[in-house]
C-alpha cells in the first residue's frame, strides 16, 4: 500500500511516483530526501529499488527487531537490529582490557606518523587502518588475511585461534584473539564510523575542545556521531507474511528498506536532529547492534583509542584550510576524504 498522492502533486517537492533511493534527489542530499519521506511518504513503494521504504523512527526501530521481517541468515555481527551476536560468543573482561592496550598502541603509532606532516587524510591514513590493524595485531594474522578471510577467522575454534599478543601473560588466554577475530567483520564499518566521528568533532571545534578537556566525553561523542551519521543507512529485510507497517500494509514476500539514516534524524524522536550535540540525552540511536554486543564494545573502545591518540599526538589538530568533508555512499555512508592539518 503506497502513500496516497495528493490531487495537486505539483505542490510537493517530489512526486511519490519518482521518489527513489536510487534517484538523483537521494544521492544529492539524502537527508533532505529522508525529510520528504518522513513528512509526506512514511511508507513508499520504490519501484526502482524494488522495495518499500520506511523512514520514521517509530516504525524503523521496532521493524529492525521484527521476526516477521527476515534478514540474512549469516552476516557480520553488530548491525542495526542484530540480536544474535551477543548470543553466539562471549568474551572475558580481561580480553577487552588487553584488546584496548593493543588498539591504543596501534592508534598511537598511526597518529605519530601523521604528527609531523603539513597535511594528512585521516580516512586513508588512519581510520581505514586502525580497526583492521588492531585485529591483525591481536590475532597474529596479516592485514591482508584479516581483510580477506573475515568469515573464516571468526569461525576458528578457541584452540586454533592465535594468541600472539597475550601469550605468556597469564591474562585472557586466547580470549583476546577470539574477541578480535569475531569483530573482524565490522572492521570496515568501524573505520567509516570513525571517519564520521572525527568529521563531526572537527566540524564543531567547541565540542572538540570539550573532548580534549574531558576525555570521558569521547564515548558520548561516539554515540552521537553514530546517531547523526550512522555507517549503515539502509537495512534490507523481506516480509515473511503480510505486515502492517507505518499505516499501510506490506505484502508477503516484499522487500523492505528500513532507512536507519532517516530514523536517526527524526525530529519526533530527537530534538534538533541535524545538530551534533555530545550532550544529547535522548537514547535510542540506531547504528550498531545491542549495547551488550562484544563487537559493539570493540568498536567503541577503538573510537576512544583513536580520539585519544590523535589529540595526544596532534593537540592542534584541525581541518585543512578550505576543506569541507562530504559523505558518499548509498547503503553505507561516510566521508571518503578527511584532510586535516596536524598542527
Amino acid at each position: 500500500m503506497t502513500t496516497v498522492e495528493p490531487a495537486d502533486a505539483s505542490a510537493l517537492a517530489f512526486s511519490p511516483r519518482t521518489l527513489s533511493l536510487l534517484g538523483p534527489a537521494a544521492r544529492g542530499d539524502p537527508y533532505a530526501f529522508y525529510r520528504t519521506l518522513r513528512e509526506e511518504h512514511p511508507l513508499l513503494w520504490d519501484a526502482r529499488l524494488g522495495a518499500w521504504l520506511v523512514s520514521r523512527y517509530a516504525d524503523v526501530a521496532p521493524a529492525l527487531g521484527d521476526p516477521g521481517l527476515a534478514g540474512p541468515r549469516r552476516g557480520g555481527c553488530c548491525g542495526p537490529g542484530t540480536v544474535r551476536c551477543g548470543q553466539e560468543y562471549a568474551a572475558p573482561e580481561s580480553a577487552f582490557a588487553l584488546l584496548r592496550e593493543v588498539c591504543a598502541r596501534t592508534a598511537y603509532v598511526l597518529a605519530r606518523r601523521l604528527a609531523g606532516r603539513q597535511e594528512a587524510d585521516l580516512v586513508e591514513e588512519f581510520c581505514r587502518w586502525l580497526p583492521t590493524g588492531t585485529i591483525a595485531a591481536a590475532t597474529g594474522l596479516s592485514y591482508g588475511a584479516v581483510m580477506g578471510r573475515r568469515g573464516a577467522v571468526a569461525a576458528r575454534s578457541r584452540a586454533e585461534a592465535p594468541a600472539a599478543v597475550d601469550a605468556g601473560r597469564g591474562r585472557g588466554g586466547t580470549g583476546v584473539a577470539l574477541l578480535a577475530a569475531n569483530s573482524a567483520g565490522q572492521a570496515v564499518l568501524t573505520g567509516r564510523a570513525l571517519a564520521s566521528l572525527l568529521a563531526n568533532l572537527l566540524d564543531n571545534p567547541d565540542q572538540l575542545e570539550l573532548v580534549k578537556a574531558v576525555p570521558a566525553l569521547i564515548a558520548q561523542a561516539w554515540e552521537e556521531a553514530l546517531r547523526r551519521n550512522p555507517p549503515v543507512h539502509v537495512v534490507l529485510r523481506r516480509a515473511d507474511g503480510e505486515r502492517a507497517l507505518s499505516g499501510g500494509v506490506v505484502p508477503a514476500g516484499a522487500a523492505v528498506a528500513l532507512l536507519v539514516g532517516a530514523a536517526n534524524r527524526d525530529p519526533d524522536r530527537f530534538a534538533d536532529p541535524d545538530r551534533f550535540d555530545l550532550h544529547r540525552t535522548t537514547p535510542g540511536g540506531l547504528a550498531f547492534g545491542p549495547a551488550g554486543c562484544p563487537a559493539a564494545r570493540v568498536a567503541e573502545l577503538q573510537a576512544e583509542c583513536a580520539v585519544t591518540a590523535l589529540l595526544t599526538a596532534m593537540p592542534g589538530l584541525r581541518r585543512a584550510d578550505g576543506f569541507d568533508p562530504a559523505e558518499s555512499g548509498l547503503l553505507t555512508r561516510a566521508p571518503r576524504l578527511l584532510l586535516v592539518r596536524p598542527a
